[in-house]
């Protein structure tokens, strides 16, 4: 994604949150990774200590894993911050 994009993406989404959320609250994220133990860590050393519930399941064929992650989060800012570390992983596909 450009950053151009990239950056008023967040910034749609934030006023999305503000308008739609109360804060603090409970955030819902949805990615999908291949199915590589490597990938896969690196996403849960993101929200390691942060009290997040993370449900993963493969692909019928295993290629892919999806990734719910249900954690509780002050503000839209955390929010968006929690994206911009998970794009750095390699193949991730944010829902």
């Amino acid at each position: 994604m450009e950053k151009e994009n990239t950056d008023e993406f967040y910034a749609r989404l934030k006023e999305q949150l503000l308008e739609n959320t109360n804060w603090p609250s409970t955030y819902l994220y949805k990615f999908i990774v291949p199915t590589d133990d490597k990938r896969i860590a690196q996403i849960h050393e993101i929200f390691d200590n942060t009290g997040a519930v993370i449900e993963s399941k493969q692909s019928k064929k295993g290629t892919y894993t999806s990734l719910s992650i249900t954690v509780h989060l002050k503000n839209p800012d955390e929010v968006i911050q929690k994206y911009k570390e998970v794009a750095v992983v390699e193949g991730v596909i944010s829902l």
